[in-house]
């Protein structure tokens, strides 16, 4: 086993989800992934009462459902555990094993290498940080976002309760991500207005390489994209789910300092001083877009207003700092 992974699956179980002795552990894989989540199986022998590994096909994109037999099986354990390439967490296979009890915790696109760098932060103070700008989402009626490269995206969210993903998945019925650190929700459906340019990191994508990503939002969805070919790319894959796969699904703000730029969006979106916008499917936030698919872009940089107040500058948290 990779040095440092036995580690960073010891953390994952016992801080992260507070595993104990008598539970039973499900983890979901497929051949993209095995690798963590052979390593999640072989440790978690020795923790729960019973551990059991499945291998599903890998997935086409974010969002997509598993096999029916997986998903009917998720809703069996106590904790659920998915390394996957592609992101099960917005799927109904995820919200139906919460719904039954089930601690779900999704590691989609996740790496050997970004597993054990993660899993080295101090979560008590990323979960601090992120409870904080979620307690002032709460209070906010617009977020307005700009950046250097051209961002300048207003998003309504008064009544949109915010999520805090803080990687402490410990109570019965909750999910969410490992590696974690973010505060997100959904913003008001068809409000929100701008542009946004993309020039860190699209899901399924990876890096921006070239020119950044422009896309124009109107009335809460994509219209137009400009760059390169990931941009084409990009672009393509939203519009392969119709109208409802340019929604604009999801804002987020990345709250854990230990995550890096790497290309893998379920490190970049919790990279501390980014944002995150989402199009597709925002049912798990509450939502009513219910499509196959949920593409995270993030931006470096960027400038944050939650109403008139400016709480982010070019990327540096302007509040008193809970998690510092």
């Amino acid at each position: 086993m990779k040095p440092g992974l036995e580690e960073a699956v010891r953390t994952a179980f016992l801080d992260c989800l507070n595993l104990q002795k008598n539970e039973t552990v499900l983890i979901v894989t497929d051949d993209d992934t095995i690798e963590v989540g052979t390593a999640f199986y072989k440790i978690g022998q020795n923790l729960s009462a019973n551990t059991h590994l499945v291998l599903m096909p890998v997935a086409t994109v974010n969002g997509e459902e598993p096999p029916v037999m997986i998903a009917e099986m998720m809703q069996k354990y106590d904790v659920v555990i998915c390394p996957t390439a592609k992101s099960l967490t917005h799927t109904d296979a995820k919200r139906t094993a919460c719904d039954k009890g089930a601690r779900v915790a999704t590691l989609p696109g996740i790496t050997t290498d970004v597993f054990i760098r993660t899993l080295q932060a101090d979560y008590t103070k990323i979960a601090e940080r992120t409870w904080q700008i979620s307690a002032l989402i709460e209070k906010t009626k617009n977020v307005r976002i700009t950046t250097e490269f051209g961002t300048d995206l207003v998003l309504p969210i008064q009544g949109m309760p915010p999520i805090s993903s803080t990687g402490l998945i410990r109570e019965k019925g909750k999910g969410g991500n490992i590696p974690s650190g973010e505060s997100f929700l959904a913003p008001v459906e068809g409000k929100t207005n701008g542009v946004l340019v993309i020039d860190a990191s699209i899901a399924g994508i990876g890096k921006v390489e070239g020119p950044p990503v422009t896309i124009k939002i109107k009335d809460g969805f994509a219209n137009s994209f400009e760059g390169g070919e990931q941009a084409r790319q990009f672009e393509k894959n939203l519009k392969a789910f119709g109208q409802p796969g340019l929604n604009v699904a999801e804002l987020g703000i990345g709250t854990n300092d230990s995550a890096i730029i790497t290309g893998q969006i379920l490190e970049d979106e919790k990279v501390f001083g980014t944002i995150h916008i989402a199009f597709g499917n925002n049912i798990t936030m509450g939502g009513t877009c219910d499509v196959g698919i949920h593409v995270d872009c993030v931006v470096t940089k960027p400038n944050v207003w939650f109403d008139d107040k400016k709480i982010m500058e070019q990327g540096v948290l302007l509040i008193e700092d809970a998690g510092a």
